[in-house]
Parts: C-alpha cells; sequence; structure tokens
C-alpha cells in the first residue's frame, strides 16, 4: 500500500488557446507538418530519445504518433489527424494543416468561438455541397476505360513522398505497377456480390527500383534447405492442403489446463504417430502441396519430401488469407482429424522468382484469381520502407476510386479554387446567411475570410524554396513564382499552374494569397470538358490528381 500512489485529480482547462504556450506548440506543429508537404517536401529523421533506429520520412502516418505531448488539447487534435489517416490513407498532412490553420485564424479574427465553429460547418458543407456537384470546376471524372487516369492519380500519391527519393521514369514505373495490381484484383466474372482481392508487398534491398513487378498469385520465401528442380513436372492442377495449426508435435493447442499422461506412456511417440497418420492421409489423397502457418515437425517433412510433396512451413498469419483466397483451401486447425476432401485447394504450378541472391516460390492459381505479389525493390532499407508505404496507400486510394470515381486537382489548384468561390458565393448571400447563423455580417465575413485563407495557407504549404504563390483572378488556379521574379515580369516566367492544366497569357490578373483582392466569380476552365482527350496527356505527365 505504501507504493500507491494517490490519484491526482482531473484537470479542466478552460479556453486553453489563451495560452500562449499551447499557441506556440500549436504553431511549431503547423510548421513541422508543413515542411513536410508535397514533392519537394524536407524530409524529417524520427529517433526515440535514447538513440536507436532512425526512420527518415514525411509521411503522417509516421509522423503524428513520433509528436508527443503533455498537454490533452494537442494530443486530441493530434488522435483527430491519425484518424483521418486511418480513414482514408491519404491526405493526412493536408487535413492537419487545414486543421491548425483553422485554429490560428480563430484566434487572430478575434471572432468570438462559437461563431466562428457555426461558420466553418456552414463553408465546410458549402465545400462538400460544391465538390459533389456536376459542373465542379475542380473535379476530374475518372474513365476506367483509360488507364491514364488512374496511373496519374496513382503518381499523384507515389510522388508526394520525396523519401521515395524516386526519379520520373522510376515513379512512373511504380505508379503503373500499383494500377496493375489494383486492377488484378478487382474480379472480372463473378455474379452477386464482388469483393476485391489481395495484393501482398515483397520487399528486396539493394536492387534497382525498375527492377520492381507484379505478378499474378503469391510470392513466398524459399526454404533455404529445399532444392527446387524448375523441370520437374506436376499434373496440374495441384491440390493444396494449408494447416493454421502447429504441426511440430507439442500441445500448445490443447490449450491451458492440466494434463493427465499414463506414467508409462511416451506421448511424443504419440503425437509423431499421429502426424504420420496424417502425412500419409494426405499423400493418400494426391496433394502435392503441404502449407502450415507454423512449424512441421522435421519428422514429418521428411516424409512428405519422400513422397513428392512440396512442403512450405511457416506461412504466417498475414498470408493465411490471401492463400485461402487464391487457391480455394479452408485452413485446418487441428491435426487430429483426417482434412476433408473440401478443404483441399488448388493451384496451377510452382515455380521460382529470383532477384539477385534472395529466391521467391510463386504459387499461381488455378483459373482466375484476384490475388496478386507487387514485389518492390529500391537501393536502401529507407527508401524501401516509405516505398512500401505509400504504395499501400496507392492501392487504398485506388479502392476509393470505386465508391467515387473522382479526383480533384492538386497542385494547390483546389484550395485557391475553393478559396475563391467561398468568398464570391458567400459575400453575395453575407445578409441571409448571417442572420441564419445567429450573428452579425461582419463576424461572418471575419469567419469566411480566416477559412479561405485557410485553404490559401495549405496551398502555399507546397511551396518550399522561397517562392511566392499566387492565384490568377480568372480562373483561381495556384502559381508559383521563382524567389527573384518581379511583379511586372509575372506574365512571361509563372509557366502553368500548379494542376499543370492552365497556362499564363498576356494580361492575366494576378494577387498574392492570403492577402486582399477583388471579389471576382470564378470562370470554367476549358480544359476540364477536354480531359479525356486532348489534355489526358499533360495531366498524365504531372502528378496533380488527388482523391476526392
Amino acid at each position: 500500500m505504501s507504493r500507491l500512489a494517490k490519484k491526482s485529480p482531473s484537470v479542466c482547462t478552460d479556453l486553453p488557446l489563451s495560452n500562449a504556450d499551447i499557441c506556440e506548440k500549436l504553431r511549431l506543429m503547423m510548421e513541422l507538418l508543413r515542411s513536410c508537404y508535397g514533392p519537394t517536401a524536407r524530409l524529417k529523421q524520427v529517433h526515440n530519445n535514447i538513440g536507436g533506429f532512425v526512420l527518415t520520412t514525411s509521411t503522417s502516418s509516421v509522423l503524428l504518433p513520433a509528436i508527443t505531448s503533455s498537454h490533452p488539447l494537442i494530443n486530441v487534435i493530434k488522435a483527430s489527424f491519425l484518424s483521418h489517416v486511418h480513414r482514408f490513407s491519404d491526405c493526412g498532412l493536408f487535413a492537419a494543416i487545414l486543421c491548425l490553420s483553422l485554429v490560428e485564424q480563430a484566434k487572430q479574427s478575434g471572432v468570438r468561438e462559437n461563431v466562428v465553429i457555426r461558420v466553418n460547418n456552414h463553408l465546410m458543407a458549402v465545400c462538400i455541397s460544391y465538390l459533389q456537384q456536376d459542373d465542379c470546376s475542380c473535379k476530374v471524372k475518372l474513365d476506367f476505360c483509360r488507364s491514364q487516369n488512374l496511373i496519374a492519380l496513382a503518381r499523384s500519391v507515389i510522388s508526394s513522398k520525396p523519401a521515395c527519393v524516386l526519379s520520373e521514369p522510376e515513379s512512373l514505373h511504380i505508379s503503373r505497377l500499383a494500377v496493375h495490381a489494383f486492377l488484378l484484383t478487382v474480379p472480372c466474372s463473378i455474379p452477386g456480390t464482388v469483393s476485391l482481392g489481395k495484393i501482398v508487398t515483397v520487399t528486396i534491398k539493394g536492387h534497382s527500383v525498375l527492377e520492381s513487378a507484379v505478378f499474378t498469385g503469391l510470392l513466398v520465401d524459399m526454404p533455404e534447405d529445399i532444392f527446387f528442380d524448375t523441370k520437374d513436372s506436376f499434373s496440374t492442377p495441384l491440390l493444396v492442403v494449408l494447416f493454421s495449426a502447429s504441426l511440430a508435435g507439442d500441445l500448445s493447442e490443447l490449450g491451458d489446463g492440466v494434463i493427465q499422461v499414463h506414467p508409462h506412456l511416451d506421448t511424443d511417440s504419440q503425437i509423431l504417430d499421429q502426424l504420420l497418420e496424417l502425412g500419409k492421409q494426405v499423400v493418400k489423397d494426391e496433394v502435392k502441396v503441404f502449407v502450415c502457418q507454423k512449424v512441421i515437425h522435421p519428422v514429418l517433412q521428411h516424409y512428405l519430401r519422400s513422397h513428392g510433396v512440396f512442403v512450405i512451413e511457416r506461412l504466417g498469419v498475414a498470408l493465411m488469407e490471401p492463400l485461402t483466397q487464391m487457391a480455394g483451401a479452408q485452413p485446418v486447425a487441428t491435426l487430429h482429424c483426417t482434412p476433408p476432401a473440401a478443404a483441399y485447394g488448388k493451384i496451377s504450378h510452382l515455380s521460382v522468382k529470383q532477384f539477385g541472391s534472395k529466391k521467391l516460390l510463386h504459387l499461381q492459381p488455378f483459373g482466375e484469381s484476384t490475388v496478386c505479389t507487387m514485389v518492390l525493390c529500391h537501393r536502401n532499407e529507407t527508401m524501401l520502407n516509405e516505398l512500401k508505404m505509400v504504395s499501400q496507400k496507392t492501392e487504398h486510394v485506388l479502392r476509393l476510386t470505386l465508391r467515387e470515381p473522382s479526383a480533384l486537382l492538386g497542385g494547390g489548384c483546389t484550395e485557391t479554387h475553393l478559396a475563391a468561390y467561398i468568398r464570391h458565393k458567400c459575400k453575395n448571400e453575407k445578409s441571409e446567411t448571417a442572420s441564419g447563423l445567429g450573428c452579425s455580417q461582419t463576424e461572418y465575413l471575419l469567419a469566411v475570410e480566416g477559412f479561405c485563407r485557410s485553404l490559401e495557407s495549405v496551398a502555399s504549404s507546397l511551396e518550399h524554396d522561397g517562392g511566392t504563390s499566387v492565384s490568377d483572378l480568372t480562373h483561381a488556379h495556384h502559381w508559383t513564382l521563382p524567389p527573384d521574379v518581379l511583379e511586372e515580369q509575372m506574365d512571361g516566367s509563372v509557366g502553368r499552374c500548379g494542376c499543370g492544366a492552365v497556362g499564363s497569357s498576356p494580361g492575366t490578373k494576378w494577387t498574392f494569397l492570403k492577402t486582399e483582392h477583388p471579389d471576382f466569380s470564378t470562370v470554367p476552365a476549358r480544359f476540364l470538358s477536354q480531359l479525356n482527350s486532348a489534355h489526358s496527356r499533360l495531366l498524365w505527365k504531372r502528378p496533380t490528381l488527388r482523391w476526392m
């Protein structure tokens, strides 16, 4: 009892944003995350307080868990960011920067907190409503009959992580592989409810990224002590049996409790006899591939291999579901009964794929399958880990397009366009909207301006080399000026907008982001009606699409 400490009373903090220390911590968090945003972001090295493994990344799913704070408000905000990443697997930095910018703008505006909350909720609903309209000027419909749009979408996710250290050909190669693997998981001729397949990722260090490839079926580690002759021929299909229980000869699957054993009974020989009976039944049923999630007793392995059965042990729980789905097998959870015929699955062929000194066993499906393996290669472990993470996020983003086949223009153009749209709409409807929200028109317009500047803050976060962010007063797209360009030189030096779809022209009027400028109504860009024809190659070249 002397070691028990008295529970400290709960702390309830009133008006936490009035605390200068908390506001400074939020500002530092926003600067940290802003520096990690976009294809030219700055990398961060994450490690614990006593050293150890150093992780180089700019990914929100890695950075956010590494941020620790003793204040509850910061932890709540961080938890909301992680929840967004867990749900959507993308745009974690976008959500974090926007949220922290909204907090900063709300404090600077001087508007009452409850008014800011109501106005922000209203403006969020306006944004969602506009983005869901068919005539939205910053939304692109994805055509699944053309792979270029899907590749552009995949490339926008992959190229946003500079820790992958990919060249242009490598980025394009990985984007094509991601789309290829995604399409392989979509069933073609399955009636009724459609269930997507699985992509298994295998990483190989020390090889060129261009050696990465996608294979139908499963690639598993080749047992080092087994010689597999590629000339061996088996009659197809090959029967497969899959065990989820340990076949090492122990009693672990019996669970906890006391086991009473006859004093003259040799339990090891009894269990080994049971394993051999199981092996005899499998051989009798002409099974050719014997797979176990855990360990297989050496005697049973020797017996099976001597009868021409290929043995794979220590498969692991991660590969159990893909193999079950691909082969149609039912995992057997006990060794005390013979597997029924319905538990057997089928594969078409076994082969060996070699990447340098590493050998992988290729289990090829029998018939159509929605399971495939993506082999990712890179020069070192840090780049490989980042590439694996971003490839998995790309897969998730591509799957979301099946539910909503739309994408938003990237490069900051969606954010600046939304800001211009909201400013114009809210100023024209300020009287009735302010009355409905229970605030004055002045408070309403101040809160609207804070929301729009928060959107523009996200767009300007893409620039990390001292450039200046501007927007045109026609389409409200985002542009970046080099540090040494003067305002009178803008017509000939801005090139194309952030999304790469609109070019500058003489006489274009500009405004700097987060500054006062005349109100204007955005003009729909002509390219939106031609994205699937003339401009599809332009978007395919530039990593500009982001999932909606």
